[in-house]
């Protein structure tokens, strides 16, 4: 993948539910130049798929390591992500 063409998975853990946390996420991910998705999980967590640069990757994810205003993060684990293509903008799927 070229520096422009990088994919993450990423747990988001702590209060992360019910803050708003989707949808700063979405916000934050779209003005760094990222499509993919967020979601709530069943666990109180919350994960996302990013899709855009490796420096606009990096940069969501320290972002998650403070999350919007009423969050408390205990963890931003990243996996990698295998695209069969780019996803198209940004979506809280759930």
């Amino acid at each position: 993948m070229s520096d422009d063409d990088d994919a993450a998975m990423v747990r988001i853990t702590g209060r992360v539910q019910g803050v708003g946390f989707r949808a700063w996420t979405r916000e934050e991910a779209e003005r760094l130049g990222l499509t993919g998705w967020v979601r709530n999980e069943p666990d109180g967590s919350v994960l996302a798929l990013l899709s855009g640069s490796t420096a606009g990757i990096s940069q969501m994810l320290e972002r998650f390591r403070h999350g919007p205003l009423g969050a408390s993060v205990s963890g931003a684990e990243r996996q990698p992500a295998m695209l069969a293509e780019k996803p198209v903008g940004f979506r809280v799927t759930g």
